[in-house]
C-alpha cells in the first residue's frame, strides 16, 4: 500500500509514518514545515519505501504515482502555533481538506481527516464521542481549529 500522510514532519505525522514503514508499506510524507521539525523525519530519509515532499496542502497537491491511502494531519495544532499562525491554520483545514480530499478521488484512495479535540470547544462532556456537537465559541482564539473530524471511504 502506498500512503500519503499530511503533516509527516509532525508529532503524530512523523510517528504515522514510522508505523506504516515498519508494517512495509510506502510513505510519502507531505508538509511544509511551518511547525513540522525535519529532525522528526531525519531517520526516514535513506529508506527506499520514504518519499518527503515539501508542500503546502492549501495549495493545488500533485503526486505522481498511485495513492491507496491519504492520511490528513496536516495542522498547527497548539495553542501556541496555531495563534502565531492562524490563517495558514484556517486554509489548512479548509483549502487543505478540499485539496487532500481531491486528490483522493483522483487516486481513488481512502481518506482520513484528523483534527483536535480543539472541534468540540470547551466541552461539557468528556471524553467527546463522535455524536457530541461541541461547545464552540466561534469567536474565541481557538476558533481557527475549528475544522470537522472523522473519516470518509471511498
Amino acid at each position: 500500500m502506498r500512503v500519503l500522510i499530511t503533516g509527516a514532519a509532525g508529532f503524530l505525522g512523523s510517528h504515522l509514518s514510522d508505523k506504516f514503514l515498519a508494517e512495509g508499506h510506502e510513505v510519502v510524507g507531505m508538509d511544509n514545515l511551518i511547525t513540522g521539525k525535519m529532525d522528526n523525519i531525519a531517520h526516514l530519509f535513506g529508506n527506499e519505501r520514504f518519499r518527503f515532499i515539501k508542500h503546502n496542502v492549501s495549495e493545488y497537491i500533485y503526486v505522481e504515482g498511485a495513492i491507496d491511502a491519504v492520511l490528513h494531519f496536516a495542522s498547527p495544532a497548539s495553542p501556541i502555533d496555531y495563534l502565531i499562525h492562524p490563517i495558514p491554520t484556517l486554509k489548512v483545514g479548509s483549502l487543505g481538506t478540499l485539496n487532500t480530499i481531491g486528490l483522493a478521488k483522483a487516486k481513488n484512495a481512502r481518506y482520513l481527516l484528523a483534527s483536535t479535540s480543539e472541534v468540540y470547544g470547551d466541552p461539557q462532556v468528556n471524553p467527546q464521542p463522535e455524536t457530541y456537537w461541541g461547545h464552540v465559541n466561534p469567536i474565541d482564539h481557538a476558533a481557527c481549529m475549528t475544522k470537522p473530524s472523522g473519516s470518509l471511504r471511498r
